[in-house]
């Protein structure tokens, strides 16, 4: 994928979570106090941001199997708490063998 096929994803995903966190200050004029709303309003960037990526992850290398592998071992080296530099380089290291391995294997 070029620059300029992946700016329109970037642009849409920074506007919705912009819009979501911006629209409460806007409308509401007092402090708010509820933990549900506040903590709803924290989380929203991250869920949006996982909403709109996670799909495409699985159609980055044109093979399941490869992208899967890369999840999966960006989400476990994540959990044991390695840097994003970390998890970035082992998932990217885990999809480039898997996708070594099973360009041998037709499913």
């Amino acid at each position: 994928m070029t620059f300029l096929q992946i700016l329109p994803d970037m642009l849409v995903m920074a506007g919705v979570t912009y819009l979501i966190r911006m629209l409460p200050l806007v409308f509401v004029k007092k402090k708010i106090d509820n933990p549900f709303f506040l903590s709803f309003m924290y989380y929203i960037p991250y869920s949006v941001l996982a909403a709109m990526t996670f799909p495409t992850i699985f159609y980055s290398t044109g093979n399941f199997w490869s992208a899967a592998a890369g999840t999966v071992t960006a989400v476990l080296t994540a959990f044991r708490g390695k840097s994003l530099l970390c998890v970035a380089l082992s998932a990217c290291a885990a999809a480039m063998v898997a996708s070594l391995l099973f360009s041998f294997v037709t499913v």
